[in-house]
């Protein structure tokens, strides 16, 4: 703890900031793993559920739905199930929409990271910037020089350093959380596109019963 806060303070006033976005890198990471674990450890299992009960009790599917609104997967699943004999195309554009919903609320936290991997090396840059023009003033050109005028020489270096290497970290960290999460939601709209595809099947197979046109119902 001590060794971190020596290089705060050695850092100079960049590393507050620098502080402040590596926390909410770590927090949004946190929050993102989360909410994936929990998905990715339950939707299997509950599409399994719905798709399975769907061929034999389309209303027994949609309770199953209905009891996992925690799930995005659910929510998806259950909006086109809790209609009252919809048309295919009903039945299809209101799984659409409800994806579309769900996928938008999975890149909750994207902006944020992708502003901290643009902003983070910057402010490490300023640090660095910040460090030299430290050293330059410290620095005495053709002088003998003593030993509290070298000690800010180095400390300028450090400052400079030590910032360029804390938002290159900063950055490195919070553009491998956006990927991870970039990479899962691209995974998930394949994921639901399957699933809706799948379920929209069994409803035209098994339990869509068109109206008969004029024609037919003469014949």
């Amino acid at each position: 703890m001590t060794r971190v806060y020596d290089l705060l303070i050695q850092g100079g006033f960049v590393m507050l900031p620098l502080l402040g976005l590596s926390i909410l890198t770590i927090s949004c990471g946190l929050d993102r793993a989360w909410f994936w674990f929990q998905l990715l450890s339950q939707e299997a299992t509950l599409v399994d559920d719905v798709l399975g009960t769907a061929h034999s009790n389309l209303e027994q599917a949609r309770d199953i739905a209905e009891s996992a609104q925690h799930l995005p997967i659910g929510r998806f699943l259950y909006a086109p199930l809790k209609l009252k004999q919809p048309t295919p195309e009903t039945f299809r554009l209101a799984m659409e929409a409800a994806g579309d919903k769900e996928l938008i609320k999975m890149r909750k936290g994207e902006k944020l990271l992708e502003t901290i991997v643009a902003v983070a090396p910057l402010l490490g840059l300023l640090g660095t910037v910040t460090g030299l023009i430290s050293t330059f003033n410290n620095l005495k050109i053709g002088g003998g020089g003593t030993t509290v005028e070298a000690t800010k020489v180095a400390g300028g270096i450090g400052e400079a350093l030590i910032t360029t290497a804390a938002g290159m970290i900063v950055a490195i960290i919070a553009l491998l959380i956006l990927r991870t999460i970039v990479t899962l939601h691209s995974q998930q709209m394949d994921y639901f596109a399957e699933v809706g595809s799948e379920l929209e099947l069994i409803y035209r197979q098994v339990w869509y019963e068109p109206l008969l046109t004029p024609s037919s119902s003469q014949g």
